[in-house]
């Protein structure tokens, strides 16, 4: 008994120092909530709503004093996860979709119940690019009374019985109209991403450019650059449309123009499960 008091008693403060820390030094999750995120370690993806809008917010000094968050942002989605699971950061925000995604990959991550507000996805356009603009409306317009457009979202994010069974499927092979040249940001699942080890993006946008491309005549080009490049990119003329969950914001329409809507979405927050 005399040996294994000082043994008991190391292995009790080690369980302390572990429920205290997570394991392998990874801090506890403190964010629970929407008014947690003050003075907290956000992660965002660079020139996302997320940052723009909402997590830069909490940067406001005159607001929140000494309570003033930390924001650090990043080029890809997969870093700033990352960095979460390494205990860098309290917490991500994130849209709601891709976070799916990255929770359901990473069993030490969960998505908290309290969410922002609802937000609107379009493609973006150049501010002279009218025709074009008009165009992809009456596409869009085409492609949601014929059903095209709810099976694309659904193949993806739909019931376990629909994902998967419902992918788009080009015929079309009249570019008379020449190359759609579209812009994204292949980190973003469901929307954008790699699949497979031949350097091929898919996703929902890409498969609603795609649909549109087919009905304007056009051949499709898709080109991963980063996030915060891609509204440049369009304002430039380097690229024609820019697809990547792009939200209409304020900010945004300064410099580029927006299509009708082709789904909502929110942003969440990440945080550590354990």
């Amino acid at each position: 008994m005399k040996i294994m008091k000082p043994i008991l008693a190391v292995f009790c403060a080690a369980a302390m120092l572990l429920l205290a820390t997570g394991c392998a030094g990874v801090p506890t999750n403190t964010v629970f909530s929407l008014e947690d995120l003050p003075g907290k370690k956000i992660g965002v993806q660079l020139g996302t709503t997320g940052d723009i809008v909402y997590a830069s917010e909490y940067e406001d000094a005159e607001t929140y004093g000494e309570n003033v968050a930390t924001v650090e942002r990043y080029t890809k989605t997969n870093d700033a996860v990352q960095a979460l699971k390494q205990g860098k950061l309290d917490c991500i925000i994130l849209d709601e979709q891709p976070a799916k995604y990255y929770v359901e990959a990473n069993d030490d991550l969960m998505i908290l119940e309290e969410a922002f507000e609802p937000e609107d996805y379009a493609i973006c356009v150049a501010k002279e690019n009218t025709d074009l603009k008009d165009q992809i409306n009456a596409a869009l317009a085409t492609l949601k009374e014929n059903g095209t457009l709810d099976n694309i979202i659904a193949n993806y994010i739909g019931e376990d019985d629909v994902q998967g069974t419902m992918p788009y499927v080009s015929s079309n092979t009249d570019y008379s109209n020449g190359k759609l040249v579209m812009v994204t940001e292949a980190t973003f699942p469901p929307y954008e991403y790699y699949e497979g080890g031949d350097g091929k993006i898919v996703g929902i946008d890409v498969d609603l450019a795609q649909a549109i491309a087919d009905i304007l005549k056009m051949e499709l080009e898709v080109q991963d650059i980063a996030f915060d490049s891609i509204v440049t990119s369009v304002q430039t003329g380097k690229a024609d449309i820019g697809v990547a969950g792009l939200t209409i914001t304020e900010d945004r329409l300064v410099n580029v123009d927006f299509t009708e809507p082709y789904t909502t979405s929110t942003q969440v927050i990440i945080v550590r499960a354990k």
